[in-house]
């Protein structure tokens, strides 16, 4: 798609001419890091109220990022995280920058100014003349942030944190019978002029406001830990009491370790205590790796569990079962996210809790899943069948959600009405009907895949196939019109074929309603900053390729020459473990028709597997492999996911 520069837009709003934009490009090149929009103001072919409106309804303007970072103000990977902090607390950039202190309030008024080509002022309340006041009222300046400074003649300058949009900047000036001439400054500095010609506080400022709500302690977890001091093995109500209070350490402290879990990506965090005077161990697993987060004082060790359990509405005086809930972390602090939550009796009567944090969040692009040219072609082949039953499978947190979710995504079109049943709604997607099982009110999967075949679906999910009921009713559908989409705890493609079978399911129609099978894993990708380049010796080349099968490896057509291979080192970005973010190993099985006869005959695993590589199917190993020839993780990590 061709894409309009703002020069070319202007002649075609007939704003200016060819001549004009062409003169104004000469004169660019003798001041290069001048934007052509102003040069055209310079010149006076164009009013900065034409060019402002112009680049707002095209969406031309310079962005916020890409300022800072031209100006050296900020680095990428502190932009990135402050988009990230962004996109999580539901809170604009400029407050992710302010919150995470990357940046200071003039700094980043002063960036603005420059997005906006508006000057940037700094106000001295005492010089204000209070007769200003008349012209704005005190509620709208408070609502918009925005402060009357002056008035020369028949202009008046009024000083915004963020720019007034064209129609409220006109309409205000039709208010007042003044022209307005706009300039920016810092929220600080408008809520003291605010405060000086109204004589009312503001209260907090929209970014000040954030700060409180999102600060989780202003201090680190260790001042945190060190504000009470030491003293004898808590008594167990004594405890309890403490988490009630609003005020309490015990408070920020749990928002503390759930805050920073999200923030490093974790997807479970363990509250470990031990009997006596042990550190309760606080635990968070990342890219499918638990490692020690803090160490917490034992006199905690009743507290943490009775916060959390109080945060999931659990029974916090029943600590002889295990119990589990879920708790909206919104209520209590920054993030908009949902947690799972887990508890069990220990040993001393102790408990200890398992926190799992849910990445809801938009489905990941297809292309994006790691699928081999084969594994995607038949995949995608499968995703346009009319009916049938396509399963993913694999250990829990093997990313089968995902998977499903970036499928679905590609036949998620208005045509098509899908259906979905999961436990609980991870991933979004406009378009889709998503509803979340309760087992214990009997909305179970079953339920739910009956019930959606009386709402005429087209395409139907199911989160996970737990019974035979939930498995005949699916195939039932896949054979009666819809393409059914579902989960399975297998280890491989194959053992899901016997696995069904041994469920009770018919084989006939089991068979006929089988498209595909895709298994697969997780391995943690090496990380692209540090990973060191080596090249394999002929030694261990070989053992690879003996490893993936001498007579499959002849047929890629790769040679020692062709491969590149890394190892893991360590730095500062992937917190020295030489891994950073995960990659999908992946195994493919497409349901031929010589399969389907092996299926009918119940046959075994064995000779299930070796149609499925007849047919093409790559095993997970192999997949593995290829992935660590290709340079993207290492033979460790392979081994540490694929059995065989």
């Amino acid at each position: 798609m061709n894409i309009k520069k703002v020069g070319e837009l202007l002649v075609e709003q007939k704003l200016i001419t060819q001549e004009q934009l062409l003169e104004a490009l000469d004169l660019q090149k003798v001041f290069p890091d001048q934007p052509v929009g102003q040069l055209l103001c310079k010149l006076g072919f164009i009013k900065e109220n034409d060019l402002s409106l112009l680049l707002d309804q095209k969406n031309k303007r310079r962005k916020l990022a890409d300022i800072l970072l031209a100006n050296g103000i900020l680095d990428q990977q502190k932009i990135s995280r402050a988009r990230e902090a962004s996109k999580q607390q539901n809170i604009s950039l400029e407050q992710a920058l302010l919150k995470l202190k990357y940046i200071d309030d003039e700094t980043l008024s002063k960036a603005i100014a420059s997005q906006y080509d508006m000057p940037f002022i700094q106000i001295n309340p005492s010089m204000l003349d209070l007769s200003l006041a008349r012209y704005i009222s005190a509620v709208y300046a408070q609502k918009q942030r925005i402060a009357p400074i002056s008035k020369i003649g028949n202009t008046l300058t009024l000083a915004m944190a963020q720019p007034l949009k064209a129609h409220d900047t006109r309409e205000l000036e039709d208010s007042i019978r003044l022209k307005l001439l706009s300039v920016i400054a810092t929220e600080s500095d408008i809520a003291a002029a605010i405060k000086r010609l109204y004589n009312i506080e503001t209260g907090k400022t929209e970014s000040q406001a954030v700060e409180l709500s999102i600060d989780l302690g202003p201090d680190s977890i260790v001042d945190l830990l060190s504000k009470t001091g030491d003293g004898d093995e808590p008594e167990v109500a004594e405890e309890t009491k403490k988490v009630t209070e609003k005020d309490s350490v015990i408070v920020k402290l749990v928002n503390k370790i759930i805050y920073d879990a999200c923030m490093n990506k974790a997807s479970d965090i363990h509250i470990e205590p031990y009997p006596g005077k042990n550190d309760v161990v606080v635990r968070t697993r990342v890219d499918g790796q638990c490692s020690i987060y803090q160490r917490i004082p034992y006199k905690y060790k009743f507290a943490l569990p009775s916060r959390l359990k109080i945060m999931g509405d659990l029974d916090i005086a029943e600590r002889r079962k295990p119990q589990d809930g879920k708790i909206d972390f919104k209520k209590f602090g920054p993030l908009d996210i949902e947690l799972r939550i887990a508890t069990m009796p220990t040993v001393g009567g102790l408990e200890d809790v398992v926190i799992r944090v849910l990445a809801s969040g938009d489905p990941i692009s297809f292309d994006d899943l790691g699928l081999t040219d084969r594994n995607k072609s038949v995949f995608m082949e499968s995703l346009t069948r009319p009916h049938g039953l396509i399963l993913v499978v694999g250990p829990t947190g093997s990313g089968k959600t995902t998977t499903l979710h970036s499928g679905l995504a590609q036949i998620n079109q208005t045509n098509r009405k899908i259906w979905t049943a999961e436990d609980p709604v991870e991933i979004t997607q406009a378009g889709l009907r998503q509803v979340q099982v309760n087992p214990r009110i009997g909305f179970t999967f079953a339920a739910a895949l009956r019930s959606f075949l009386r709402l005429d679906p087209d395409v139907i999910m199911v989160g996970e196939m737990r019974d035979e009921e939930t498995a005949s009713t699916a195939v039932e559908a896949s054979l009666t019109g819809h393409l059914v989409f579902s989960t399975l705890h297998t280890n491989s493609a194959p053992e899901t074929v016997t696995r069904l079978l041994e469920m009770g399911l018919d084989p006939y129609s089991f068979s006929d309603s089988l498209v595909c099978i895709l298994a697969q894993r997780l391995a943690r990708r090496l990380c692209k900053e540090c990973k060191l380049s080596l090249t394999p010796s002929k030694d261990e080349f070989d053992e690879l390729v003996d490893e993936y099968g001498r007579e499959e490896f002849a047929a890629t057509g790769l040679s020692l020459d062709d491969v590149s291979m890394y190892s893991a080192v360590g730095c500062d970005s992937c917190g020295h473990s030489g891994y950073r973010g995960r990659l999908g190993i992946h195994e493919v099985l497409e349901c031929t028709n010589d399969l389907k006869i092996l299926i009918k005959r119940r046959a075994e695993t064995d000779l299930v597997r070796n149609q499925a590589a007849t047919d093409g199917m790559t095993t997970l190993k192999q997949d593995g492999i290829l992935k660590v020839l290709q340079g993207l993780t290492d033979i460790h990590e392979v081994r540490r996911v694929c059995i065989k």
